[in-house]
């Protein structure tokens, strides 16, 4: 199955940058990463957010066909890991869209947004009311730091100016969610879920991972981790490559000690990472520079074949790549570079000297470290497991060129359980066209909560 050509198409509209000034404080990476380690683990920080951690309404308006909460609580991560927030994003805020009649149950289900999704208009429109007007369900709508009201001044619309932005990003949102969730319970609201498109479905997985009881969960159009979104996606093409091999290069700080903190993540990849960089076609440059095909990510590579069969000897108890389905082409070879420190030393200009020209090097080198940090902080095998995995319906599209699932591991693998229904189309149509599809997802999701847990009285 190849990638959607109008994906590809409407990348090329967007001009504008990502991660303009690079990855981000060291500093900032070391924090961040350290808290990751508490909030991957559900025991560790089910505490973390106070039951009756407080929420407040600020207004109330009054429609035809509902009413419109609009409130505010400050961001709980801001209490963990102060000053890491930009001061714009310390204060969360929600809008609440309610039914003026409920039916049998009081259903609320929360969104995340996904990426460019400033303030409220788009979520209310094309998900809350239709959702309201079809199942009498109530939705919230938080907005997500760095956009809307909560977007730095410095910050160009949705372009994160640093890598470490998306992380601080999703540690806020998942103990923003965890008060959120918390607030609707005092207030006698059931069932509760989470949904979100894109960069809010991913968002919304790592904090239903966090919620210790079962939550119906929706992810549309996103898929185990970030890190092939950044490195082979359609959306690579928007990073700013130059600044952050720059920085790789002048600091060492990045290499020698942030890369010591990331935890192994998937797949047996040393051996792989070794003939990547070896045997990566001369041709490749940059990511920014690439004009993928349209059926690039799907194509077969006769390294690919041949380093599965090798890495069978070397997975060291752990599945090897053909048994966890994994597809071909660079996106299997990029996701072998490893998060791990000897694994980015392979990859170095010491090591690849006779191989390649030292920029080459740092190219590589540079797109293992963007792996091994998003994947530190997005893939969702570095969390815990949901209570309930059959509560979860994921809805992917079949030519997704921004949000590649070869080479990486599936949800159904770390989530066992779950369910996974495919779209026709890639990811602008479906976001386009089928938001009807999601809301029919989130509907048997909630259905089959209530068929499991109504009767029990666990809440």
């Amino acid at each position: 199955m190849g990638v959607s050509r109008l994906d590809v198409f409407y990348r090329r509209l967007l001009l504008t940058k990502l991660f303009i000034q690079g990855w981000g404080k060291p500093e900032d990476l070391k924090r961040i990463f350290e808290f990751r380690k508490i909030i991957g683990d559900r025991e560790k920080c089910k505490d973390l957010v106070p039951k009756d951690y407080p929420v407040f309404i600020d207004k109330i308006e009054e429609q035809n066909d509902c009413r419109i909460l609009n409130g505010h609580f400050t961001s709980p991560l801001e209490h963990f890991l102060p000053g890491i927030l930009p001061a714009e994003s310390v204060k969360a805020r929600f809008q609440f869209i309610l039914p003026r009649k409920w039916k049998k149950f009081k259903p609320v289900c929360i969104h995340l947004a996904g990426t460019g999704d400033h303030f409220f208009w788009r979520r209310r429109t094309l998900m809350a009311k239709p959702m309201m007007k079809e199942t009498g369900m109530a939705s919230l709508l938080l907005e997500n730091p760095y956009y809307g009201y909560r977007k730095p001044k410095e910050q160009i619309r949705s372009s994160l100016r640093n890598v470490s932005d998306l992380f601080v990003m999703g540690g806020a949102l998942i103990l923003e969610s965890a008060a959120l969730l918390h607030w609707l319970e005092r207030e006698g609201y059931w069932p509760l879920g989470m949904t979100g498109i894109s960069m809010g479905g991913h968002m919304a997985s790592l904090a239903v991972t966090n919620w210790p009881k079962p939550i119906p969960l929706v992810p549309c159009l996103s898929w185990s981790t970030a890190s092939g979104v950044f490195t082979t996606g359609v959306l690579s093409k928007a990073v700013n490559w130059r600044e952050l091999e720059k920085q790789y290069a002048t600091d060492t700080v990045y290499e020698e000690e942030i890369t010591r903190m990331l935890e192994y993540c998937g797949m047996d990849s040393f051996r792989m990472g070794q003939d990547f960089v070896k045997n990566s076609p001369s041709s490749v440059d940059t990511l920014s520079g690439l004009d993928l095909p349209a059926d690039f990510l799907s194509m077969p590579t006769p390294q690919a074949s041949a380093l599965s069969a090798e890495g069978r000897g070397r997975s060291g108890g752990q599945a090897s790549w053909p048994e966890r389905g994994c597809g071909g082409g660079l996106d299997p070879m990029l996701s072998a570079v490893s998060s791990s420190r000897p694994h980015l030393d392979m990859l170095t200009a010491r090591n690849v000297a006779e191989q390649r020209q030292p920029h080459r090097s740092l190219q590589h080198e540079s797109l293992g470290f963007m792996k091994g940090v998003m994947d530190e902080c997005t893939h969702i095998a570095n969390f815990s497991v949901p209570v309930d995995p059959s509560l979860v319906i994921v809805v992917q599209a079949k030519e997704d060129a921004y949000i590649p699932r070869s080479g990486v591991r599936s949800l159904q693998e770390i989530w066992p359980g779950c369910e996974v229904r495919y779209l026709n189309g890639g990811h602008i149509s479906a976001y386009l066209f089928k938001q009807g599809l999601f809301r029919q997802a989130i509907y048997h999701a909630y259905d089959r909560f209530i068929q499991k847990y109504s009767k029990y009285s666990i809440f």
